[in-house]
C-alpha cells in the first residue's frame, strides 16, 4: 500500500483538529465574587440613607401641613373678626354716651337700653373669645409697641415714664397674633426706672 493510500486511511491529524472551546467556570450562587461583601454594605448603606432621609421628609411635610391647618383653622376667620370688632366698637360707644349722672337716675325704659346694650357686647366679645379673638386692656402697663400703638404723650409725674394712662381703642389678638393693636395714651416726664444694680447716679458737684 503506498504512502498516499496510508495516509487517507488515517484519522484526522492533531494538526487538523478545531480548537477545544473553553468556557468560563461556573461560580456557585453560594460563592461571592471578590469585593463583593464591601458593594452591598455600601449598597445597603446607601439604601438606608436614603429612607431615612425620605421619613424625615415626610415627618417635615406632615409636621407643616398639620401647623398650616391648625394655622387656618385659627387665622383662617381674620378678616371677618376685623370686620365685626366694628360692631364691638360701636357698642362701646353706645355705651359710653351715657353719661354716668343719667345712668344713675335712669328710669325702668333707659336702665333695660343699657343692659341690653351691655349683653349684646358680652355675648359679642364671649363669641370672638370662642373662636380665638380676645380684647385686651392694656391701662396701666409699660407701653409695648407690639401690641399698642402709641396716639399722644400725657404728663404725668405719679407713674413712670412710658405708662399706658389712657385707652383711646380696645386691642384685639387673635391666636398668638395682633388682630388690632390697641390705641393709647403714654406717659411722660414721671419717675424714672431705678438702675438695675439698684445704685443711685452721683449728683452734680
Amino acid at each position: 500500500m503506498t504512502d498516499s493510500n496510508r495516509q487517507n486511511d488515517d484519522p484526522v491529524s492533531p494538526a487538523q483538529a478545531p480548537e477545544p472551546v473553553v468556557s468560563k467556570p461556573y461560580i456557585m450562587p453560594d460563592d461571592p465574587e471578590v469585593g463583593s461583601v464591601e458593594a452591598l454594605a455600601k449598597e445597603a448603606a446607601e439604601s438606608r440613607d436614603k429612607m431615612l432621609r425620605t421619613l424625615a421628609e415626610m415627618e417635615n411635610l406632615r409636621k407643616r401641613t398639620a401647623r398650616e391647618v391648625a394655622d387656618a383653622r385659627i387665622y383662617g376667620i381674620t378678616g371677618f373678626a376685623r370686620d365685626v370688632l366694628d360692631i364691638a366698637d360701636n357698642l362701646q360707644r353706645a355705651l359710653d354716651a351715657v353719661p354716668a349722672e343719667a345712668k344713675a337716675s335712669a328710669g325702668p325704659g333707659l336702665n333695660a337700653l343699657i343692659e341690653g346694650v351691655e349683653l349684646t357686647e358680652r355675648s359679642l366679645l364671649n363669641t370672638l373669645e370662642k373662636n380665638g379673638v380676645k380684647k385686651f386692656d392694656p391701662a396701666g402697663e409699660k407701653f409695648d409697641p407690639n401690641f399698642q400703638q402709641a396716639m399722644y404723650e400725657v404728663p404725668d409725674a405719679s407713674v413712670p415714664a412710658g405708662t399706658v394712662v389712657q385707652v383711646v381703642q380696645a386691642g384685639y389678638t387673635i391666636g398668638e397674633r395682633v388682630l388690632r393693636p390697641a390705641l393709647v395714651a403714654v406717659s411722660k416726664g414721671g419717675a424714672k426706672t431705678a438702675p438695675a444694680n439698684g445704685n443711685e447716679p452721683n449728683s452734680a458737684a
